[in-house]
Parts: C-alpha cells; structure tokens; sequence
C-alpha cells in the first residue's frame, strides 16, 4: 500500500513508523529482525530503510603504503526492505539517493523495487562523503533531489532512461521527499 494510503486510511489518526539503519557488512539478517520483532506490537504501517553511500577506506598494501579503496558499509537497503515486507507484511520505504549512484544505477534499482512490490520510495541527494567539504555529485549521478524524482516520475510514466524500450511496463512509486533545514513535521510529505 503507498503511503498515502495509509495516511488516508488513518482519519486523521498519528501514524508513527520506524527508521531501519542496515546492520554493517558482514552481520546477518536475523540480528535485524531480533530488533524488529519487539517493535512489531506497535503495527507500523510501513518501515523506512537508509542507505549509505559509498566511501573511502584504506588498506594497507604491507610496505607502509596504503591503497585507497570504495566500499559500501552497509549495504542491502533493497534486501532488507524486501525480507521485512515479506516477513512481516508491513510496507516498506527505502531511500534511494543521488550521491553514489548513477542514473542507471538508480533506475536497476527502482526497477528490482518494482519487481518486488515494494511502492514507495524516499528520494533524497545524500551527504557529501566523509573527505568532501560539500556535496559532489556522482559521476552519471544526479546533482539534487529534484532530478531523482523526476527519474523516479518518468519511470511512472513507462519512460526509462534509453531509447531501447525493453518494456512497456510502468512503475507506480509513491515517492517521498524533505526539505533541508530544521526538522519540522510539516516538512516530510508524501
């Protein structure tokens, strides 16, 4: 169901749901889902699941040099968001950003979103990587929110991103945004 659903299904009531940070590399889900389990009695209607972005690490090569490496802490956004919606039949919202994805990258993912049911999305441009004293975007990135959701809002309209057509099909994503600057309830809108 899209949010927007649940807020008109809600009549006025407070809905309220839950931010699901990815364990980091290496961690199974069943850890994640001893954190969810216990939450479960308060029937979210839908969980959001983050994302991080790729940053630098840095290994050493063995002779007092080091080699700078790209890594993705913790990844799985797209699996989480699928074994919680499957597990616990609650809908689920993962963030989709600009910074350290390309275009095509994006629309892969929106399009396994789609695959698996899941109708809603948080799009968002990101923070700047840890080394970067401003955003930058990606290469084949976009450079602000704004452009991500028209990607997203072309895909709703059956237009990807080249002129092969592999499929007619088009997705239908409920797509959430915020404004930056101080936290106000009003400023999240689906």
């Amino acid at each position: 169901m899209k949010i927007t659903d649940h807020i008109k299904k809600a009549d006025n009531k407070t809905l309220f749901s839950f931010e699901i940070i990815p364990p980091k590399k290496g961690n199974n889900i069943q850890e994640l889902y001893d954190n969810i389990d216990p939450l479960m009695e308060f029937n979210p209607p839908f969980i959001d699941v983050t994302t991080s972005r790729e940053e630098y690490v840095y290994v050493d090569k063995g002779d007092g040099l080091l080699d700078r490496k790209i890594t993705r802490t913790r990844p799985g956004t797209l699996g989480i968001c699928a074994a919680i919606k499957h597990k616990y039949d609650v809908d689920t919202v993962p963030h989709v950003l600009c910074g350290g994805f390309t275009k095509e990258e994006t629309e892969y993912l929106l399009v396994d979103c789609d695959y698996l049911g899941i109708q809603n999305v948080m799009a968002l441009r990101g923070d700047a990587m840890s080394h970067q004293k401003y955003f930058e975007k990606t290469n084949g990135g976009h450079p602000f929110a704004k452009d991500l959701v028209s990607q997203i809002n072309d895909l709703n309209s059956g237009n990807y991103l080249h002129d092969v057509i592999e499929t007619s099909h088009k997705s239908n994503f409920c797509i959430g945004v915020t404004v930056e600057g101080p936290y106000k309830p009003e400023h999240y809108r689906y």
